[in-house]
């Protein structure tokens, strides 16, 4: 009787969640576009601010440190960002990001002094934290199987954005007061961005966020036991969260309380691991142009063609990751330690590179790798940390290569100092000292979670 009883059930579950699978999809994709006008909207603004700033009358060094505080901005406010939002909600933390950062962005386009310049990056780099946020709000959305494959299509939706972005920025860029318009248009991408997160089924995928956690071929009482785990998980963060309207004061002892698991669990190498391929891949591309001239006689402009290339090769590489991690049965691990090699060998071969065409050879691939590389890595991030925190989790990863943007200009400067290959063989080491780090805790990566953040 019990197996007939449990077929009728999940019969009657399949019909009831048919619609709300389309839900959740449509709120997904929903989500896809967030990604797309984000970015797009601050890749048509950002290769002209060096320009800008510069008219204002402002030296290098003015701009270099006023770009340097936007970084330091962003490595302390994303962690305390990715925390409130699981402290308050996706929903109120996305929209209250989306719309401060319209706020920096208008305030970009009257920015006719370099002072006024300055104060109008100070909201965004506290909160140009969307796409984070956007992430830790998928991972709730759905199951860990599907992760990889739904963070590399936000992931090409979102890098779609940043190849069209620069080419709308230039032209509006050659007519009389181009900057001010991108900027005021940028303001106003970010705007419609929030009408759009401000109209999505908040409750409906409240109430499917709740069911994607059965288990439906299971009647074991470890499967209840963690569908009761999760759901109690989903509920805590519910995206329709009420906790925005509690007092600060609450809400800065969830935050510190949450960020002292962080610190107190054992997600060290994993960080470590993360920071190392991100310096190493920045690494890649510091002096790219430079070196391509000093080796090769390329001409700046085929060095750009060559990078926009390697960027829409990363949007089908992000397209390609459902597949991919099928091939892999969905070990994050596995195709993140061979993704990692592959970029090790990769970045080798460019440095030791005996023409330009090994070099595009090279690029090719390592578009692939690294797009692969970086959707494994967060997943890893929220497999073993666990998705009670995933926003903190990303934070923390954020901060990470934010770490990593601001030492690696200075150790690309000391390498390159001996050779135009040095800041690439350096990026070797560091990617191999990565790969040994895995390999030494593959045994806690493939346990899946079963690191959990403490004090939570």
């Amino acid at each position: 009787r019990r197996p007939g009883a449990a077929v009728r059930m999940e019969e009657e579950e399949d019909e009831g969640g048919g619609g709300r699978g389309a839900k959740s999809a449509r709120f997904v994709r929903c989500l896809y576009a967030v990604g797309f006008l984000d970015l797009f909207g601050v890749s048509m603004v950002v290769p002209l601010m060096n320009l800008h700033i510069k008219s204002l009358g402002a030296s290098h060094t003015v701009a270099g440190i006023i770009g340097s505080l936007y970084g330091v901005m962003q490595l302390f406010s994303s962690t305390f960002v990715g925390c409130w939002s699981d402290v308050v909600g996706r929903r109120y933390s996305l929209l209250a990001c989306i719309l401060l950062s319209a706020l920096g962005y208008f305030l970009l386009g009257n920015s006719t002094t370099v002072f006024l310049f300055a104060i109008s990056r100070v909201p965004v780099g506290i909160f140009k934290h969307t796409l984070s946020i956007s992430k830790a709000l998928l991972s709730d959305l759905v199951s860990e199987r599907d992760r990889p494959l739904v963070m590399g299509r936000f992931n090409a939706a979102s890098s779609v954005g940043f190849i069209l972005g620069p080419v709308v920025g230039g032209y509006l860029a050659e007519f009389e007061g181009g900057f001010y318009q991108t900027s005021f248009i940028c303001a106003s991408i970010f705007l419609l961005n929030g009408g759009l997160v401000w109209m999505l089924p908040w409750s409906e995928e409240n109430t499917s966020n709740r069911d994607q956690y059965q288990d439906k071929g299971t009647n074991s009482f470890s499967a209840k036991l963690n569908h009761d785990l999760h759901l109690k998980s989903a509920t805590s963060r519910a995206v329709t969260n009420s906790n925005f309207f509690q007092s600060p004061w609450i809400q800065v002892g969830a935050m510190l309380k949450k960020i002292k698991g962080i610190a107190c669990s054992n997600l060290w190498d994993v960080f470590l691991v993360r920071f190392l391929m991100s310096v190493a891949i920045l690494l890649y591309y510091s002096n790219f142009t430079l070196a391509l001239e000093e080796r090769f006689g390329v001409k700046p402009l085929f060095s750009g063609y060559l990078m926009s290339y390697s960027s829409a090769l990363g949007v089908l590489a992000g397209c390609l990751l459902g597949p991919i991690t099928r091939l892999y049965r969905h070990n994050t691990y596995r195709l993140l330690l061979h993704s990692s090699t592959f970029t090790c060998v990769l970045i080798l071969l460019y440095a030791s590179a005996p023409s330009i065409w090994m070099v595009i050879l090279s690029s090719t691939f390592l578009a692939f790798s690294t797009t692969i590389g970086r959707t494994c890595i967060i997943d890893l991030e929220l497999t073993v940390g666990g998705n009670e925190a995933s926003g903190t989790l990303l934070g923390v990863g954020q901060s990470v290569t934010s770490v990593g943007r601001i030492i690696a200009p200075l150790f690309s400067g000391i390498a390159q100092e001996f050779s135009p290959c040095g800041p690439p063989t350096l990026a070797v080491g560091l990617a191999l000292v990565a790969i040994v780090i895995m390999n030494a805790n593959k045994q806690k990566y493939r346990s899946h979670g079963s690191v959990k953040l403490k004090n939570q």
